[in-house]
């Protein structure tokens, strides 16, 4: 027996080990083989357009011909030509064919671009294009936030593209003088915040004016007869030279006519200039159009490629300086279409968005290619959607859509705009009377957004979902959804074949949707349950009895209304005859929430499971030990492992046949004490409608009840015993650095924790012991409190504001919640008296037409004590305090931080200047500087599967030290990446960040460089300009600029980068003790010592505060400042820093640590320099001026040893990969410290390698 259990431990020891690779390796490869396919090598082909030289493009064959077209649309010598065809040996190509399907297309083909008689949507076309040509360098669509256009502001920095640059200055001389003072507001110790410093000035901004007017005509659409000569459209233009021209658009291109503004006269004029483009047209007519618009398009494509690119959804940012509003009718007439830009490329009218969104889904996923494909389109369609599904949210509140039932009251109209319908946030017919009104109606779109998001994760075939998106938008939540075809024609009652639309009263239930539901309920942890309908028969579900299944007209099976996918939470949800553990009681659960419908987290459940299970391998394992110990006394020598190794074994077989009955009965315990709905094997899944109020079960499965309640209790408590915890570690070990409320709220979520349970997070934090070193956490947490306080008051508040008093009611909220002024008043705008009368008449039936003055009251001391009592209700947690003063004062938080929360959590964009907070004499804010309101939106994020998996595996082989392997990995996913999102994702800017990061490890610093400059500005594009994630990127990118010998660039990276962290977070934070480290050893490096001092210090002082005064960190930044010091030649402080170090080294790492060792040298050299020193000036005060004096050495620090300190402090470390390249590192470090023969001034180079066990802190 025992040797057959020997055996049998041996070969499943190889397979695991096996196993741990093969489960990686072999999906590798196959996708590897896959890969290959994808990237069939490209080719080059020549390209001849009229009027210009022939040029090479490299082609893949995958592309289509219509990605040709792009390029050539965006070249600069090409970019005005839009209506043309390519051919080939005179035969036209088909736009949406592939390159490889072309007959006879090959290497150094030649294809020739042919102008096409223009129709009036390719008119139409051409003057977009060249309207989006002239505004190309002009920020003001960022500023709008319209067609995915964001801001950046990297090259200002950067002065340009880095990689030439980096080129060009290393010629001069190395230090060349650069000035290295920040301003003031960056200097440790400032307390100016200024906003203005956000945007910094870009030259490349000053608009270059090619035209004063382009515009349609107003003798648009050309009468029958005119049409008939081929007149498409007329415009009007004005040039620079202030000369008026009508333009007619013919087929065969653009001339002028001898039109006016007040007669028309469509004859040609005599010359008339006929051009095929608008372009070669205005150059003959206008010179300062030629020479502007040529150096226009010159910029253009100067600029990096990312800065132009539209991102995949809109970002938009809270801040923007007055811009001019031009006359523009591209954008006028895109302000009146119900399409959006370009759609009216596509044929039809209205895209119908359900049928996009679901064929997508149904394409073939067998192979890569296949499965990249349809991952692209999913991706694709979503970010469309939830472009079409903004701009008609907006619509709607705006008042701009007919309701469909406009007999109703405002707050239960329903709308269609463009095949997708919305519905309002408000509790409509008493639907959720029972689970908190208008409290559940706003919490329900983003419950079921989650529902939509699990279920469209697992991706079962044949289960479909709507495409949804929630918007927040002036006060409103407005929830969009794509449309179950002939879903408006029938009745509700009808159409539900599966679950329940009156919360259970009454239930149905299907075998189809069972069927299909089934598959998904091990994935999202679903247990199938019975429930009683109204007949009191039994009915089976497989998910809440609130999921409807509806098969639509296309026969398709949809599920909607996903609202409780997940478990309720309850410490959240008071039931009557229902205990929580002692300790939650204790901590006052459960509480009392405004809605009934609070659930857990996906991530939640996935921790509990996971904690379970390690909990049933033990359990299980420990009874295994014991039956041994006790079966054979004998022979108790046999090792844990095999026993827990056996027991997997034994979970294997699911139906418990082949096992033995004493290890069958283990099963069962160990099943039974972790709550798993399965006997015989770990299976742990919830019944989401336990708790439901209108749910009744069975008689029968009443065990299965109290189970079930019993584990909904557990998950609760492991929230608040485990997961809050659990938290507070990871900040506390510096694991977890959030440095925003966005941020926060991502780490909360990370872990399962919804942001209802913020209060409980801050007690918990406020009773810990180590609690000053959680300041910043306690901080940024009490700043998010408060500004959701008060995103919840506003909201409220802004329903009641009409149109015309939205800028003075926005701005009179803000002086309220942080202006010092003690009593703002409130200007109504004069004309809404006349308005008033006016509309007592007649009912508006706008949802944001409230014709009430009643936010005009508002005082800042009721909007305080409004904040404090929804604290106290929402969060259950207390803030003493009644003016903004007093909170800033007490929790040290900042006025500018508090506002930039504020105005990205309701959408609020301000203009861009410096507000005076803090005067009692007048208000901050005035209506005028209140610019913009915008919408906040929710939606599915579809993920690159294949790619995401590259990402990960990549990344476990750097881990392991595979740093070759690792990297080739990463550029593969960052291929996979490209081709499913575009260009522009944030998950493509995690991938650039690694990839740079290792390109640098294995010393390709320009390659390093070049990806981290496209991660800064892919950071910048994706998530925001001042973005916790932006911060880090600029860090990163300084460090490679360094490196690179661009130390003026390096710094003022990381002058910007203090300048966001200060505005986002203020100093008090631990990640400003990385960048002032940063900052200090780069001055350090160009000799800027006192100010180099000013920032090492102050890292000293946070990390003292943050990390303990005996941390390595401390004891490297009491290094790094006796390094200036004793550049400076201030010895007896270089010595005391230097002794402070030693000591925690000794403490910490003992006598005989490397570190310690050099510690103690580094401290014997400073003594003998200051001796050698002190001898010097006796000398000079006994000699006088005749002393013979030996020349004291006082070295600036090398570029490379300073290059050293920052690779440590940033968590750099070089891993030995081989015993090969060990050698080659040591030799490599022998050769630097030869090339660093500068006296014992540098601090010895460490043998590399060694750092891995040294925990060296690494960030």
């Amino acid at each position: 027996m025992v040797n057959g259990d020997g055996a049998h431990e041996r070969t499943e020891e190889a397979e695991s080990k096996q196993d741990g690779n093969s489960e990686t390796d072999g999906g590798e490869e196959s996708n590897e083989q896959e890969v290959i396919v994808i990237q069939d090598t490209g080719f080059t082909v020549k390209i001849q357009a009229p009027g210009t030289e022939p040029f090479d493009l490299q082609v893949s064959p995958q592309e289509m011909v219509q990605e040709i077209h792009q390029v050539l649309m965006d070249r600069e010598d090409t970019c005005h030509r839009t209506c043309f065809s390519l051919q080939l040996d005179g035969n036209v190509l088909d736009n949406f064919a592939e390159l490889k399907s072309i007959e006879g297309l090959q290497e150094g083909s030649l294809l020739k671009v042919v102008e096409e008689p223009y129709t009036v949507r390719e008119a139409r076309i051409h003057v977009r294009h060249i309207r989006d040509l002239l505004k190309s360098l002009d920020p003001s669509d960022a500023y709008n936030g319209v067609d995915c256009n964001s801001l950046s502001f990297l090259s200002i920095f950067t002065d340009g593209d880095l990689g030439d640059s980096g080129k060009r200055k290393k010629k001069g001389n190395e230090l060349e003088q650069i000035d290295c003072t920040p301003p003031e507001h960056i200097l440790p110790g400032s307390k100016d915040r200024p906003l203005v410093p956000l945007q910094p000035h870009n030259k490349d901004w000053k608009p270059m004016q090619c035209l004063k007017v382009l515009t349609m005509s107003g003798w648009n659409p050309p009468p029958g007869n005119r049409k008939m000569h081929g007149d498409l459209m007329y415009l009007y233009m004005v040039t620079v030279e202030e000369r008026h021209v009508s333009i007619t658009a013919s087929t065969r291109g653009f001339y002028l006519n001898q039109s006016t503004t007040y007669t028309f006269n469509p004859k040609p004029s005599n010359p008339s200039f006929l051009s095929h483009s608008l372009v070669e047209l205005l150059s003959q007519i206008s010179p300062a159009f030629k020479k502007n618009f040529t150096a226009l398009q010159k910029r253009r494509v100067q600029r990096h490629p990312f800065e132009r690119i539209a991102t995949p959804f809109q970002v938009y940012s809270w801040t923007a300086p007055q811009v001019d509003h031009a006359m523009d009718c591209v954008r006028a007439e895109d302000a009146y279409t119900s399409r959006l830009g370009y759609e009216e490329h596509i044929p039809g009218q209205t895209r119908d968005w359900n049928e996009e969104l679901q064929t997508t889904r149904e394409l073939p996923r067998k192979n890569l290619p296949e499965r990249l494909l349809r991952e692209r389109a999913i991706f694709k369609v979503h970010s469309d959607f939830a472009a079409a599904a903004t701009r008609g949210a907006m619509a709607v509140i705006d008042g701009n859509v007919m309701a469909i039932n406009p007999g109703e009251e405002t707050r239960m109209q329903m709308f269609i705009w463009n095949n997708i319908f919305f519905s309002l946030g408000f509790d409509v017919r008493d639907h959720y009377r029972e689970l908190g009104g208008d409290a559940a109606a706003h919490a329900a779109p983003t419950n079921d957004l989650n529902g939509v998001r699990a279920y469209g994760a697992v991706d079962v075939e044949g289960l479909y979902t709507l495409g949804t998106v929630v918007v927040d938008y002036r006060g409103y939540r407005v929830t969009a959804q794509s449309i179950i075809p002939g879903i408006l024609e029938r009745e509700q009652e009808q159409s539900v074949i599966y679950g329940s639309i009156d919360f259970g009263k009454t239930v149905v239930s299907h075998s189809k949707y069972l069927e299909l539901l089934e598959k998904t309920s091990r994935p999202l942890k679903v247990q199938s349950h019975n429930v009683l309908n109204e007949k009191n028969e039994t009915v089976e579900l497989c998910s809440s009895v609130e999921c409807k299944g509806i098969i639509g007209n296309d026969g398709r099976h949809y599920i909607l209304d996903l609202l409780r996918t997940f478990p309720p939470d309850l410490n959240f949800l008071p039931v009557d005859g229902e205990e929580l553990p002692l300790e939650s009681r204790r901590q006052g659960f459960p509480r009392q929430h405004r809605h009934r419908l609070a659930c857990l987290r996906q991530e939640l459940i996935e921790a509990f499971v996971e904690h379970r299970y390690l909990l049933f391998m033990k359990m299980a394992a420990l009874q295994l030990m014991q039956q041994k110990v006790s079966r054979d006394k004998n022979n108790s020598n046999i090792p844990g492992l095999a026993q827990a190794k056996e027991l997997a074994e034994t979970l294997v077989a699911e139906d418990g046949s082949c096992i033995d009955p004493k290890s069958r009965e283990v099963v069962l315990n160990a099943c039974k004490a972790v709550g798993s709905i399965s006997n015989t094997s770990f299976d742990i899944r919830f019944n989401p409608d336990i708790f439901s109020p209108g749910v009744r079960f069975p008689d029968d499965s009443a065990d299965d009840v109290q189970k079930q309640k019993q584990l909904l209790k557990d998950a609760a408590f492991f929230l608040v015993s485990c997961q809050i915890p659990s938290l507070v570690k990871d900040c506390l070990d510096h694991s977890a650095l959030p440095m925003d409320g966005a941020t926060l709220t991502e780490s909360l979520h990370q872990r399962g924790i919804n942001v209802r349970y913020l209060g409980t997070v801050l007690e918990f934090v406020d009773k810990t012991p180590a609690k000053a070193q959680l300041e910043h956490f306690y901080r940024i947490g009490i700043g998010e409190l408060i500004t959701r306080c008060a995103k919840h008051i506003f909201k409220t508040y802004l329903q009641g504001v009409e149109l015309s008093a939205l800028s003075a009611a926005v701005s009179h909220f803000l002086n309220c919640f942080l202006s010092s002024f003690p009593d703002s008043v409130a200007h109504l705008p004069p004309d809404e008296l006349v308005s008033r009368r006016k509309s007592r008449k007649r009912r508006n039936r706008v949802p944001g037409g409230g014709d009430n003055t009643a936010w005009a009251s508002l005082t800042p001391n009721e909007l305080w004590k409004n904040i404090a009592s929804e604290a106290k209700s929402y969060y259950h947690f207390t803030i003493e305090c009644e003016s903004v003063d007093q909170v800033v004062e007490k929790y040290g938080l900042q006025k500018t931080t508090l506002l930039r929360e504020i105005s990205v959590k309701t959408g609020i964009q301000i203009l861009i200047k410096e507000y005076n907070f803090d005067s009692r004499h007048k208000p901050a804010f005035t209506e005028e500087d209140i610019l913009n309101i915008f919408p906040v939106v929710k939606h599915v994020n579809p993920k690159a599967s294949d790619a995401f998996h590259f990402f990960q595996s990549g990344q476990a082989k750097v881990q392991q030290g595979f740093l070759k392997e690792g990297c080739e990995l990463i550029n593969e996913a960052l291929n996979l990446f490209n081709n499913v999102y575009g260009a522009m994702h944030v998950e493509i800017c995690a991938c650039l960040r690694l990839l740079a990061r290792l390109n640098y490890i294995m010393g390709d610093h320009p390659e390093a460089l070049s990806n981290q400059q496209k991660a800064v500005l892919m950071s910048e594009r994706v998530l925001g300009i001042e973005h916790p994630n932006t911060i880090q990127e600029y860090m990163h990118l300084s460090l490679y600029c360094f490196a690179n010998g661009q130390l003026s660039t390096a710094l003022k990276l990381l002058y910007r980068a203090r300048y966001l962290m200060l505005l986002v977070s203020g100093e008090n934070h631990p990640e400003m003790a990385l960048l002032d480290s940063n900052i200090g050893l780069v001055l350090h490096g160009v000799m800027e010592y006192d100010l180099s001092l000013r920032f090492l210090e102050n890292a000293l002082t946070i990390n003292t505060k943050y990390h303990g005064s005996r941390s390595l960190k401390v004891a490297l930044s009491h290094h790094l400042v006796a390094r200036v010091y004793e550049s400076k030649a201030e010895f007896r402080s270089a010595l005391q820093h230097e002794k402070e170090g030693y000591t925690i080294y000794k403490n910490q790492m003992g006598e005989a640590h490397e570190k310690t060792r050099e510690s103690s040298e580094y401290l014997k050299y400073l003594t003998q320099q200051a001796v050698a020193l002190q001898r010097t000036m006796n000398e000079i005060y006994k000699n006088g001026s005749n002393a013979s004096i030996t020349p004291l050495k006082f070295t600036a620090p090398s570029m490379a040893s300073v290059l050293e300190q920052l690779n440590i402090i940033n968590g750099i470390i070089f891993i030995p990969l081989s015993q090969k390249d060990l050698e080659n590192l040591k030799a490599e470090v022998q050769r630097r410290q030869q090339l660093q023969e500068l006296g014992k001034s540098e601090e010895p180079t460490e043998d590399r390698p060694l750092e891995l066990e040294d925990k060296i802190p690494i960030d």
